[in-house]
């Protein structure tokens, strides 16, 4: 049987291609990535989070169901990021210094730390190396350097710019042309050659001393934005690696300006053999922005009651490169369907064994459903499609659901189920990261031990319900839910689950 391959959408080519990692040239000895990471300045929101949601399932496929080796990087940006992608406005980790009374230092670590726990929230697991920009400014002074040596540089009163128009391919990534950017689109040109070009290093004021600088051959200075990345990918990933992620917004600037400065450094063509981005997730049909206000946090969602998996679960059921627009409403959707899931598992679970050791000895006993576990490698193999693996998982147990409604011979067929089951948890532990069969057997053991003040509020609010005082029901329903038990109703009646 031939290899599984993953197929992927490249953003340099805008096609649907085979990934084929430099490991199979015998270049490499591990797939190698590297995303971006936000800067630490404020408490990121889940709009962040939907960016490495996505690292994490592309290198859970790569590296659980294509058996690759994997290594992957992604960068914590705790020095200087402008309020502006175009090297202007205030420097956001010196402004939330003084905002907060804390230093610059004090700023990158307390965001980072939270940043962190917020990965473990989601159920990502840590990425292989995670490197800081303020411990690799020799790296970046290095790629400086040789961009000087090659003539790629100019000094200016105050920056070192990196000069665009000596980059025939410059556009490559963003597929524009020098048409495509009028003069001053990005900044005012002022010093600046060309309105592409960027900053490579920012000159501390000599008035002035800042929290965040550092010496340098030319002068005291503080780094540009974007020679970190390249800088600590080429540390790590060594000169040409196989995949960079992140935000569509980073095309136009941000790694277009990467490509340029590395390639022009390192003389070596494709710098990133594929590269792939995430769509942006909207709130109420906007871009997220800080700025703007119309933000929110992983610690907000869960002050209402949400669980941080019924945001991966909403990610998970819009392809990576679709627009989702955020709402409460589509949020407490998503709530109900990862529930479902793991109510279906359960009510299956019940209708085979009633102890949870027993089906876990059982499950480890049969073998995978390997039709079924064929049919989830395609659908997820093709570009990540996880709306499908989960619409698939759906549809798989509503199936099982109604045999065991229908069949009185249903227990003659329940190895075949348990396979169907240990194929469901495959796909969730390889790639989608959900916990559903962890959460339905979790849920099997707490149901035999729902406190007493918990049973009496669903039974008031079941009475409530029945006599049409829906304004108390639901109060009953939200103060069932701050106590971390969630209320499913039925045709016949509710049942309780610990959420």
């Amino acid at each position: 049987m031939s290899k599984k391959v993953l197929k992927i959408y490249n953003t340099m080519s805008r096609k649907i291609e085979e990934f084929h990692p430099l490991i199979e040239e015998g270049k490499k000895d591990f797939v190698w990535i590297y995303s971006c990471w936000p800067t630490v300045y404020s408490e990121p929101h889940i709009g962040n989070m939907r960016a490495y949601v996505f690292a994490d399932i592309l290198r859970n496929v790569i590296k659980n169901i294509l058996w690759y080796p994997v290594k992957h990087v992604v960068n914590i940006t705790d020095v200087w990021h402008l309020t502006d992608d175009a090297d202007q406005g205030e420097d956001k980790i010196e402004k939330a210094a003084k905002k907060e009374k804390l230093s610059a230092w004090d700023i990158a670590r307390k965001y980072e730390n939270i940043f962190k726990n917020y990965l473990q929230m989601l159920n990502i697991e840590p990425f292989d190396v995670m490197p800081r920009a303020t411990e690799h400014i020799k790296e970046q002074i290095d790629m400086v350097k040789k961009l000087e040596e090659k003539w790629y540089t100019y000094k200016t009163s105050d920056w070192i710019y990196m000069d665009t128009s000596k980059v025939p391919d410059y556009w490559k990534l963003a597929k524009l042309d020098k048409e495509g950017l009028k003069a001053g689109a990005r900044v005012n040109l002022w010093e600046k050659k060309n309105p592409t070009d960027f900053a490579l290093w920012k000159f501390s004021p000599k008035d002035k001393k800042r929290q965040m600088e550092w010496d340098s051959p030319w002068w005291v200075w503080f780094p540009g934005w974007h020679i970190e990345c390249s800088a600590m990918s080429t540390k790590y990933l060594w000169e040409q690696f196989d995949i960079h992620t992140w935000w569509v917004d980073h095309i136009p600037v941000h790694h277009t300006n990467e490509i340029a400065q590395s390639e022009c450094a390192l003389g070596i063509k494709p710098w990133v053999k594929y590269w792939m981005h995430v769509q942006y997730l909207l709130f109420k049909w906007e871009k997220a922005s800080k700025s703007k206000g119309n933000v929110v946090t992983l610690r907000q969602l869960m002050e209402k009651w949400f669980d941080p998996m019924d945001l991966r679960y909403m990610f998970l059921t819009s392809h990576y490169r679709s627009f989702i627009d955020f709402t409460w409403e589509n949020l407490e959707k998503a709530r109900k369907g990862r529930l479902k899931l793991i109510r279906k598992i359960l009510e299956i679970l019940k209708n085979i064994w009633g102890k949870s050791e027993e089906i876990l000895e059982k499950i480890e006993e049969v073998n995978y459903d390997y039709e079924l576990k064929e049919k989830l490698e395609d659908i997820i193999l093709n570009d990540l499609n996880t709306p499908k693996v989960i619409a698939e998982i759906h549809k798989v147990l509503s199936d099982i659901s109604d045999k065991i409604k229908n069949s009185s011979d249903f227990f003659r067929t329940s190895s075949d189920v348990l396979s169907i089951l240990k194929t469901i948890d495959w796909i969730d532990r390889a790639g989608l990261k959900l916990n559903l069969l962890e959460s339905a057997i979790e849920q099997l053991k707490k149901q035999r031990n729902i406190p007493e003040e918990i049973k009496q509020l669903a039974e008031k609010r079941w009475k409530a319900k029945l006599e049409k005082n829906y304004q108390l029901a639901d109060k009953l329903r939200e103060e069932i839910r701050s106590k971390w038990y969630e209320i499913l109703d039925k045709k016949d009646g509710y049942e309780i689950v610990k959420i």
